[in-house]
């Protein structure tokens, strides 16, 4: 096997994760000379012998310990594929994890991580808003298994949430989830006081658990485990596909945690398959290019969005003075402000849909972190399982609209932007005099 730590220096220098990208964790004399990793389309793999299939089972199911030497051989796809394999060390780089894991989806992450940590009686402390799909799991799926999700607003002082906390049987909190930047609001969770609350509250027999979804800003913008999480999740869909072309998710952690993670992952089959972790890997070759550039316009946009007459309040990691304690944290926490903007237009929902029906470069469409870019109405579609009133809490209302800024040329973005609040205000125009 290729040793790691000489692949990844130069001199005795580290090279960076975008220069990793290209080459990290395969070398091509393993395939004819190829220079990319080919994909290995395969269910099942070929052992030496008996014995080596005996001892390779016994280590997949913990059997026995590893010994020093010894490494994990490839037995069946659900379990190992090297094309996945490649791509889980590669993602590990940006990180800083010492193991990471691919799956089906960013759901099949989240999903598989919680049920692998937690068990029946326990509580899951976790940020609110977070991406639908989240809250419908965390408050309605693990009800069934026996475990509450109680929600903190992430403008929740350490106070409050350390009271929070205190609130719970003891012994009960098993994990703090949060997601930072908050989907739609961009609203940012303290991350190092949420460790800390973690920390506090674990135990030896009961250690809680601080679990990150970073998908917003991740993994270039934002390391979470620097900052004390213990695991880190990402809906790779988004950034790490960046071409809304795969659906997948990864989550990264200690070897410690990875193994139950992975071996829940197993039994669940929520695995990614070998031909979208080759996708994958592709697109690692680009992330830093394509998050610096949508961050670069991003900024452009929301500076203008924020000037404009229809445009009530924007929501971007940039426009955080009028709240110092936000503004403490993105200097802490993040690395540049991303390329995710919501703002409010003035009117309600029949002004937001207008302005979205109007769009023409900028597609109407939910997800986001692509090449290209999009437009949404977080309180009818992606959040549009939270109620009403829940939704007023949040900060999501009827007037919000999210944009993910792709690498088109933002002026022709603010272009696009310019004549569909030109058809807002035609609207209301059209409205005013009709009610004279």
């Amino acid at each position: 096997m290729l040793n790691q730590q000489d692949h990844a220096h130069i001199g005795g220098q580290p090279l960076r994760p975008e220069s990793l990208m290209m080459s990290y964790g395969y070398t091509p004399a393993w395939s004819e000379g190829a220079i990319k990793p080919p994909i290995f389309q395969t269910s099942t793999f070929v052992f030496k012998n008996a014995e080596e299939g005996k001892a390779f089972f016994e280590l997949a199911y913990g059997l026995r310990q590893q010994g020093p030497e010894e490494e994990m051989g490839l037995i069946y796809s659900r379990l190992n594929n090297p094309s996945l394999e490649i791509l889980e060390n590669r993602l590990c780089l940006w990180d800083g994890a010492e193991e990471a894991a691919s799956f089906a989806s960013g759901m099949a992450a989240i999903s598989t991580t919680l049920l692998a940590l937690l068990q029946p009686g326990d509580v899951v402390l976790h940020s609110e808003p977070v991406y639908g799909g989240s809250d419908f799991f965390l408050k309605n799926v693990l009800r069934k298994f026996g475990i509450e999700a109680v929600g903190f607003r992430p403008t929740a002082t350490p106070q409050e949430m350390e009271a929070l906390a205190a609130s719970l049987a003891p012994g009960r909190l098993a994990m703090v989830f949060v997601e930072t930047p908050a989907n739609p609001t961009n609203h940012l969770v303290d991350l190092e006081a949420c460790a800390a609350l973690a920390r506090r509250h674990s135990t030896p027999e009961k250690p809680v658990r601080l679990v990150v979804d970073n998908t917003f800003l991740g993994p270039v913008f934002q390391h979470p485990l620097r900052h004390g999480a213990d695991v880190v999740l990402y809906s790779a869909t988004k950034f790490l596909g960046g071409h809304s072309d795969l659906i997948a998710g990864a989550a990264l952690s200690s070897h410690a945690l990875m193994k139950e993670i992975k071996a829940m992952r197993t039994f669940m089959g929520t695995m990614c398959d070998p031909n979208t972790g080759w996708m994958l890997m592709r697109s690692l070759e680009t992330l830093k290019l394509r998050m610096e550039r949508a961050a670069t316009s991003a900024q452009l946009i929301a500076d203008w969005l924020r000037q404009h007459p229809l445009v009530a309040r924007t929501y971007y990691l940039t426009h955080l003075e009028h709240c110092p304690v936000q503004q403490d944290i993105y200097q802490r926490h993040c690395l540049a402000p991303g390329s995710m903007i919501s703002f409010d237009i003035r009117g309600g929902e029949a002004e937001a849909f207008r302005f979205l029906n109007a769009l023409r470069l900028i597609k109407l469409a939910v997800s986001l972190g692509g090449t290209e870019s999009l437009a949404e109405h977080p309180a009818t579609m992606t959040h549009s399982d939270i109620t009403p009133a829940e939704q007023h809490e949040m900060g999501i209302s009827p007037q919000m609209i999210r944009l993910s800024i792709g690498v088109e040329d933002p002026q022709d973005l603010m272009l696009d932007l310019s004549q569909a609040f030109e058809a807002v205000g035609v609207g209301q125009a059209v409205r005013e005099a009709a009610e004279v």
